[in-house]
């Protein structure tokens, strides 16, 4: 289908869209509670407020308008990804507000509250047995019903306008205007395409911010090798146990010389943090925010230790509903082999005495 006919589809859906954007108001900006007197400033940005519980309903919006402006998505498309869980629940929100299928391609050990979530938006789930599989077999689908692959870890960091447009970068910024340090020494997120890190680190050399962005990488993922030696077909081909982030390979969204450190966090350190969390702020979130809260720590005890002040913001990715029979569940945690007391105690140990022990 071309045309005028296509192309007045194509203007509606991109209103659509927009109109969702729209009535969604901006995400919070949540504070940590720290000693006053250590002059630093912990703030969780809670992208679990969106409408589909996620920091991905960003990534979602981005890439189907991506879709629809470049002519690839019309009004008889159907859509494919290839996603761990989160990006699908917000892609097939957006799929079904424009009336198209969505098919996701996940691993088989997907946590079944984000299969329900994909279904309960009109999503169907396609399985696979192993982790780097999702690729071919999304490309695979597309081809074969002539759909569009949505390809969330290659178009992520150029489907966001990093320049402002409301990404999140610019909320940050314009949210901490009224706080005693409002340009973040730190920015912490973790890498599942690398959009995120790709947009603030942009986002704040565009705009001569003198803020760093850290990387957060759990266990058995790519990102951090890549990182560290430069070669960016650099691969574990192992799965991550923390949803939403950690890969088994180097994405293509994953821009390397817009980050300036990245930190290995222990996947029962993310656990131990995502509990402490709860416990300390009521905010229940899944395991990439236990991610995120851990290198946050590590960097805020650094800054104590050379004197700085300051303010360091992370991401509240999702909510820990959808992991309450995982990362919430000791007997889960019993199976995996995972320990989180040290963990646990190394970072209430930090927020009493201000050190990393």
């Amino acid at each position: 289908m071309s045309g005028p006919t296509h192309r007045s589809w194509v203007s509606e859906a991109v209103r659509i869209i927009d109109a969702d954007a729209n009535r969604s108001a901006d995400t919070h900006l949540h504070v940590f509670p720290l000693p006053l007197d250590w002059g630093i400033d912990l703030y969780l940005k809670d992208e679990s407020v969106h409408p589909t519980g996620s920091l991905k309903h960003r990534l979602a919006r981005s890439l189907l308008l991506y879709g629809l402006v470049n002519g690839q998505i019309g009004p008889e498309t159907t859509l494919i990804e290839a996603s761990s869980g989160s990006t699908a629940v917000s892609e097939a929100y957006f799929a079904r507000m424009l009336g198209l299928p969505f098919v996701t391609v996940v691993p088989r050990t997907t946590s079944k509250e984000k299969i329900a979530l994909i279904e309960f938006y009109g999503g169907r789930c396609h399985y696979v047995d192993r982790p780097p599989e999702i690729y071919s077999e999304a490309e695979r689908l597309a081809a074969e019903c002539g759909g569009h692959y949505l390809d969330q870890f290659t178009y992520a960091e150029r489907a966001t306008d990093w320049r402002g447009n409301n990404n999140i970068a610019e909320s940050i910024f314009a949210q901490l205007r009224s706080e005693r340090h409002p340009i973040p020494a730190w920015v912490v997120v973790g890498a599942g395409t690398g959009g995120t890190s790709a947009t603030i680190g942009r986002y704040v050399r565009y705009q001569r911010h003198d803020t760093r962005v850290a990387v957060v990488d759990p266990e058995n993922s790519s990102f951090y090798g890549a990182w560290q030696t430069g070669a960016l077909d650099y691969a574990t081909g192992m799965p991550s146990r923390i949803e939403g982030i950690g890969r088994p390979r180097c994405e293509p969204s994953f821009l390397p010389g817009v980050i300036d450190e990245m930190i290995q966090v222990p996947d029962a350190g993310s656990l131990a943090a995502i509990r402490l969390l709860r416990e300390r702020t009521g905010h229940w979130a899944g395991g990439s925010t236990g991610t995120n809260l851990y290198g946050a720590f590590r960097l805020i005890a650094r800054m104590r230790e050379e004197g700085q002040r300051g303010s360091v913001v992370t991401l509240l990715c999702d909510g820990g509903d959808r992991y309450a029979n995982t990362y919430y569940d000791d007997g889960w945690l019993t199976e995996q082999g995972l320990d989180i007391a040290p963990y646990r105690a190394a970072m209430e140990d930090f927020l009493a005495t201000g050190t990393w022990p």
